[in-house]
């Protein structure tokens, strides 16, 4: 079916939403134009005037990345998506149909991606350590790309969750440095933790950031079968066995052979003389 550019028939884009990880901010849309038409996307500050990336305009792509296009990031935004001829393909048209946007803030909005972090106890035993790194954004500034902190200063946070291994009791440690000790654990236990960004000044749904991998301390206190499995155990015993075995079989014989050396010794002495 050809659409007629004359009537506006463009089919409008549907569920147009933003997709934010550290300021790396996506706009997408449905569905997937045909031949007959494509997408150009429109974006504004509030009550501000429309502006074009230039990698999205009468595309056939149902996304646009739009990082480097929001360089106000404390401040809100809108976009709208019209459907519009393909390239090269005149219109009578002064209006193409279009889609807004939700408002977007990116300060406000954007989601905190995994952080990493490094685990080291104390030789005596008597403080965990975590070293966070945090992440990197798509923000730069003076040619230097800036982290996390970098952008939220003292706002940002860190939350730890812990628990011993193997146990699923959890514990919650809020933290406002990278560094961050823990001294309230059981010495030569197994801990496991997860890290996450911890915005408070944010709405309740985008204070806490996506959680880090998993990473746990050594048990000092494993027994053998934490520390190899059955299959190494099973064929160790096996070998332990049949070594005791075979002594015990060696020192049967050698002692049957020392008293059958015996017995043939005193029967080849002579008889006495009554």
């Amino acid at each position: 079916m050809k659409f007629s550019a004359s009537f506006g028939s463009y089919p409008r884009a549907q569920n147009v939403t933003w997709k934010s990880t550290n300021f790396k901010t996506i706009l997408t849309w449905e569905p997937k134009p045909s031949a007959e038409y494509s997408y150009t996307v429109e974006f504004s500050l509030l009550s501000g005037d429309k502006q074009r990336n230039r990698h999205c305009i009468r595309s056939s792509a149902t996304w646009c990345d739009l990082s480097s296009s929001l360089t106000d990031i404390q401040s809100c935004y809108t976009a709208d998506v019209l459907s519009e001829p393909p390239p090269g393909e005149p219109s009578d048209l002064i209006e193409f149909p279009h889609t807004s946007s939700p408002r977007f803030c990116p300060y406000k909005d954007t989601d905190i991606g995994k952080p990493d972090f490094k685990l080291e106890v104390s030789a005596d035993k008597k403080k965990t350590i975590l070293y966070v790194n945090d992440p990197l954004t798509t923000v730069f500034e003076n040619g230097h790309q800036l982290n996390i902190r970098d952008i939220f200063s003292d706002q940002l946070q860190y939350r730890v969750t812990y628990r011993k291994n193997k146990s699923t009791g959890k514990k919650v440690y809020n933290s406002k440095t990278n560094v961050i000790e823990l001294t309230d654990l059981d010495r030569g236990e197994s801990y496991c933790f997860n890290v996450q960004a911890y915005i408070p000044s944010r709405s309740t749904d985008k204070q806490l950031g996506e959680l880090s991998h998993t990473q746990c301390s050594k048990d000092d206190n494993k027994s053998i079968f934490d520390v190899y499995s059955v299959g190494v155990i099973a064929p160790a015993i096996f070998l332990i066995l049949l070594l005791i075995g075979l002594i015990i079989a060696v020192t049967v014989i050698c002692c049957k052979r020392r008293k059958k050396a015996l017995k043939s010794a005193k029967e080849a002495l002579p008889l006495r003389d009554v």
